[in-house]
C-alpha cells in the first residue's frame, strides 16, 4: 500500500499549497462528480476547534476529512453529538486503497471518547457501521442524495479504542 500518512491540522496551521489541494478535491468529488449544488464552504472550515485531517500523495490531497463541532440535538431534538465527521472525501484515482478508512480509523481513535455523528451518503453506511456508528432516525436526502445519520457513542472513560 501506498504511503498513508495522515496529517491533522487545525485552519490555522494549514498551508496556502494544503488548503487549495484540499478545496480542490472537495470540488472535483462533490460538486464535478456528484453534481452535489450546496453550500461548500459554510465556514466551518475557519472554526478553532475544526481538525482538518488528509493524506497527500504526489499529485495533493489523495484523501480528506473534518471534525467540526456539534450541536446537542438533531433537528427531531434527539440527542446528537458534541463532534460532527464529515466532507469524507477519495480522490477518483485513489479509491479502492483503504485511504477513507485510514482517515476514519485516525480521527476515531483522535476523537472516539466522544460520541461522534456523521451524515452519510446511503451507499457508504456499511464503511461508517464497520468503526461503531449506528444509524439514527430516518434516511433522508440531501443534495439530492439518499442519506443516513449515524451516530458513534464515546468510549467509556479509561478504555482503550479497538485496533483499527
Amino acid at each position: 500500500m501506498p504511503d498513508c500518512s495522515v496529517v491533522e491540522k487545525s485552519w490555522g496551521e494549514l498551508s496556502v499549497e494544503e488548503l487549495y489541494a484540499i478545496l480542490k478535491l472537495r470540488t472535483d468529488v462533490f460538486f464535478v462528480e456528484q453534481r452535489i449544488d450546496e453550500e461548500e464552504l459554510d465556514g466551518r472550515d475557519l472554526e478553532p476547534a475544526t481538525r482538518h485531517f488528509f493524506i497527500e500523495d504526489g499529485r495533493g490531497v489523495a484523501a480528506y476529512l473534518r471534525v467540526i463541532a456539534g450541536e446537542t440535538t438533531d433537528t427531531s431534538g434527539r440527542p446528537n453529538a458534541p463532534l460532527v465527521l464529515g466532507r469524507v472525501v477519495v480522490r477518483a484515482d485513489r479509491r479502492g486503497e483503504g485511504l477513507a478508512q485510514v482517515l476514519i480509523g485516525r480521527a476515531v481513535e483522535r476523537f472516539g471518547a466522544e460520541p461522534l455523528i456523521l451524515h452519510s451518503q446511503e451507499y457508504v453506511q456499511r464503511l461508517y457501521a464497520s468503526f461503531g456508528f449506528e444509524p439514527v432516525g430516518l434516511p433522508y436526502v440531501e443534495a439530492g442524495l439518499p442519506h443516513q445519520s449515524m451516530r458513534r457513542p464515546g468510549r467509556p472513560a479509561g478504555t482503550t479504542p479497538a485496533p483499527v
